[in-house]
């Protein structure tokens, strides 16, 4: 695999992330979003900010500057100031938008390049494996709070539960090839943004 074969491959795998985190908050009532276990937890709302304020901060100038910048409030993120689910979109898509423009300043002249957060050097295939971790880390937790606030009318973003057989039957039906595993997940986004 190539820098560019890489790069393609790590977009899709943000995305299906992106969607994963989408696919739960169509699911939630506006106010829900904004609900918390306890004190000491965060709200997805919170989780979203957090995630905004990382990506600005990591993704801006991502080749040539810190990736902790100076700018940037962290402890500003967790606390419970956004009020309503439009203004948490506009930085959920922000701070998307922020990630794939980098992403694509990435080439095989600079995939080599070192680049720094909070002082420590990374290659950049290091620094996005970091990244995914971390976005993955709290993707899973908006999914799994949003599935205890749903609780039974929690729809699937998996394999459901007791659908293990009828899914491996439907993948083994068709002939091996070679493909990224959230080519299904993705294409099923887009044709519901088209209806």
């Amino acid at each position: 695999m190539d820098g560019n074969d890489y790069i393609e491959s790590i977009k899709k795998q943000f995305l299906y992330y992106k969607t994963l985190g989408e696919k739960t908050l169509h699911q939630l009532p506006d106010d829900a979003i904004f609900w918390q276990y306890n004190e000491a937890s965060n709200s997805i709302a919170i989780l979203i900010k957090h995630l905004w304020g990382n990506m600005m901060s990591r993704w801006t100038d991502f080749l040539t500057t810190d990736g902790e910048k100076e700018w940037r409030k962290r402890d500003e993120e967790f606390a419970n100031d956004i009020h309503s689910k439009t203004e948490l979109l506009k930085k959920w898509e922000e701070g998307w938008a922020c990630l794939f423009t980098a992403l694509d300043t990435i080439n095989k002249t600079n995939f080599d390049q070192l680049v720094y957060i909070r002082n420590i050097g990374h290659r950049i295939p290091e620094a996005i494996h970091r990244q995914l971790a971390h976005y993955s880390y709290h993707i899973g937790q908006i999914v799994y709070i949003g599935k205890m606030i749903s609780n039974s009318q929690w729809q699937s973003l998996s394999i459901p539960k007791g659908g293990s057989k009828a899914y491996n039957k439907l993948r083994f039906s068709k002939e091996k090839h070679q493909a990224h595993y959230t080519d299904a997940l993705l294409k099923d986004k887009n044709n519901t943004k088209q209806k």
